[in-house]
């Protein structure tokens, strides 16, 4: 049974940093992907950051290049993500993803598979 759990999450001051972490069991990351999403009130949920399975390529949306890294432990079956000089715009509940393999399109929500419950991160003075 493959489950995902974020960490990590809180209230942090603008320019703060905050390291979010998504324990998987259940998989292995050789073989799967996991990559974070957020979803902010009101708005859809999109993609933040993805370390391919394969060949650990990341890709980032435009908003956090820069300020986020993602980040893996195979060992410990972890993904991180870094963020660093947050912004207020970054406030959302973030969630970590499992896909099977490298996404085609790896911050779009279609095709991952397994979702964890959230994470709350306030970016706020």
């Amino acid at each position: 049974q493959v489950q995902l759990v974020e960490s990590g999450g809180g209230l942090v001051q603008p320019g703060g940093s905050l390291r979010l972490s998504c324990k998987a069991s259940g998989l292995t990351l050789d073989y799967w992907t996991i990559s974070w999403f957020r979803q902010a009130p009101g708005k859809e949920r999109e993609g933040v950051a993805c370390m391919k399975n394969n060949d650990e390529s990341t890709y980032y949306a435009d908003s956090v290049k820069g300020r986020f890294t993602i980040s893996r432990d195979i060992a410990e079956k972890t993904v991180y993500l870094q963020m660093n000089s947050v912004k207020p715009d970054d406030t959302a509940v973030y969630y970590c993803a499992a896909d099977l393999g490298p996404p085609a399109n790896p911050l779009d929500t279609e095709g991952y598979d397994y979702w964890g419950q959230g994470t709350q991160v306030t970016v706020s003075s």
